[in-house]
């Protein structure tokens, strides 16, 4: 079946690819300290195919796939005669939905002060009954 063939091309690139060397970049000397960058590697892959009822496809259009790769910089470990420490990279996708939480609960807060007060007044700004 070509999708089955589809997926195990998909599969072997990726097992090429995927490696140590993709998350732990290569070692820089600096001084009496050595620096690794570290990446966060990510894999996805996909494919699909079209089955005919009672016609066949044409050659060539029963199936296809694709694969992706990101990596992104995540932090450093840095090793010196002291000692290991890792040093992390900020995120900023990761800073930025902290602030927009943040700014909703502020939000939200505000809201419910400001139905809570207008309720405080208008119970106590009612008269009550004349008599």
């Amino acid at each position: 079946m070509k999708v089955s063939k589809t997926l195990h091309a998909l599969v072997d690139r990726l097992q090429v690819g995927a490696s140590v060397r993709n998350v732990y970049g290569d070692p820089v000397q600096v001084g009496d300290r050595t620096v690794i960058p570290i990446a966060r590697v990510s894999y996805g892959f996909g494919a699909g195919g079209r089955a005919s009822g009672k016609e066949k496809a044409p050659p060539g259009q029963n199936g296809g796939g694709g694969a992706g790769l990101s990596a992104r910089p995540v932090g450093a470990l840095e090793i010196t005669a002291a000692g290991t420490r890792f040093i992390a990279f900020p995120d900023p996708a990761r800073l930025g939905a902290a602030l927009l939480i943040g700014f909703l609960i502020g939000l939200a807060v505000n809201r419910r002060a400001a139905w809570r007060r207008s309720v405080a007044d208008k119970i106590f700004d009612d008269p009550g009954p004349a008599k």
